[in-house]
């Protein structure tokens, strides 16, 4: 099945970081990388759901049937620069795309918010999602954030 075909029947949802699917996200994001890495990714890289939620932020949820298969959230750093927060695709979603059209969504996101750049980071055990952030255009920069969990961080000119 071709990229298309994978990503048929996906329902974009863009809500409030205290959304229930949207805190069901964060949940299971937060029990994976602190399995991932011996504890929860708090310390430098927090993100309440206020902070993933308007006027400043947001959170979209990928779904399908329904079901929500992917979210993460837009999280304000200053008047042009935010910082894509939470990605996550759950584990029967992965594998079909789902992680590049969530970045994509939130980037657009990003951009109706008002927001020039985006940052992110991720940890040394997510190659994959690396990977995803450097096609998409992401380019290292120096630590940001303070977050003990990531050993790279990415930067991206969002017009």
């Amino acid at each position: 099945m071709d990229r298309a075909g994978r990503l048929s029947g996906i329902a974009v949802r863009r809500t409030a970081g205290d959304d229930a699917d949207a805190l069901a996200i964060v949940a299971a994001m937060i029990a994976e990388i602190g399995g991932l890495y011996g504890g929860p990714p708090t310390a430098g890289s927090s993100a309440t759901p206020e902070e993933l939620s308007p006027p400043g932020g947001g959170f979209v949820v990928l779904e399908r049937g329904g079901r929500a298969l992917a979210g993460g959230g837009v999280k304000r750093l200053s008047a042009a620069v935010c910082e894509i927060k939470r990605m996550y695709v759950v584990p029967a979603g992965r594998g079909q795309g789902l992680g590049t059209r969530l970045l994509e969504e939130l980037e657009a996101f990003a951009r109706d918010l008002g927001y020039e750049t985006a940052r992110l980071d991720t940890g040394a055990r997510q190659p994959g999602a690396q990977r995803i952030y450097e096609r998409a255009g992401y380019v290292a920069i120096p630590d940001y954030n303070g977050n003990p969990f990531a050993a790279w961080w990415g930067e991206k000119r969002l017009d």
